[in-house]
């Protein structure tokens, strides 16, 4: 299937590893010319140079502080030609209320709730001017299921939803569509760090950390690229007429109800 996408700019947040530089891989692959950003100069970089040898296409690297809104304002004026904006970059940690202070929480929001909506203000003004865009959001499951030990996630995710339909509820009135993805687990490297911790915990032996993942669905995590492939299927013409929905790839996890 041909999305159509080729020679559009793309800009994806959170890029130098994990679904963000999956989702780089897939829209190279697409022929999408790209604007990359993170807090990583040497990955981004590592990252750019592949796409380039292998897809031939313009990628453009962009080091950043998305909690700053000096560096956010820079981001968006160095990217006024993106057709299409993928917010994924957010680090929220885990735990309880009684655990996250409010300055990790505000810090943890700075980035992965607020870092949307801000880049989303000022990306989609361009947008809107310029009569065309897509939007698409990587939330995650926990906003659907409000897990107490991930609470700071939790409501930060269910905030970007409601974020997500709201705005999307009204874009196509400026041609642009606004959507989100809520991955369930998936195997970046963070997800299989802390794999390894827990099969050091449970079985005494990190090498077994695909056991800890045997309760999942087909006894695995979700690939990054399998997030990826949906962001570009959501931000092609082939899905022109979806805006203001969440996409929700979890496996089954939460219709089974975990």
């Amino acid at each position: 299937m041909d999305l159509k996408l080729r020679g559009k700019r793309v800009l994806i947040t959170g890029a130098s590893r994990g679904i963000g530089a999956a989702a780089a891989e897939v829209f190279a692959e697409e022929g999408c010319d790209l604007h990359l950003a993170a807090r990583s100069t040497d990955a981004l970089e590592a990252v750019a140079q592949e796409l380039r040898r292998l897809h031939g296409v313009d990628v453009t690297v962009h080091s950043c502080d998305l909690r700053s809104a000096d560096d956010l304002a820079r981001l968006a004026t160095a990217t006024s030609d993106t057709d299409v904006l993928v917010n994924n970059a957010g680090d929220i940690p885990g735990g309880s209320l009684e655990m996250i202070d409010e300055q990790t929480w505000r810090h943890a929001w700075d980035l992965k709730v607020f870092g949307y909506i801000n880049l989303t203000r000022l990306i989609y003004g361009r947008m809107k001017e310029r009569g065309h865009g897509v939007i698409v959001n990587d939330i995650g499951a926990a906003g659907e299921w409000f897990d107490g030990n991930y609470i700071t996630g939790s409501a930060g995710n269910a905030a970007l939803m409601a974020f997500t339909r709201a705005l999307g509820g009204q874009s196509l009135k400026h041609n642009i569509r606004v959507v989100g993805i809520n991955p369930g687990p998936v195997a970046t490297d963070r997800f299989k760090a802390l794999a390894r911790r827990r099969a050091v915990a449970m079985f005494g032996d990190e090498s077994r950390a695909d056991d800890t993942t045997a309760s999942l669905p087909l006894g695995r995590a979700a690939k990054p690229r399998e997030i990826a492939d949906l962001m570009a299927f959501l931000a092609s013409v082939r899905s022109g007429y979806t805006t203001g929905v969440i996409m929700t790839i979890d496996g089954g996890l939460g219709a089974h109800g975990r």
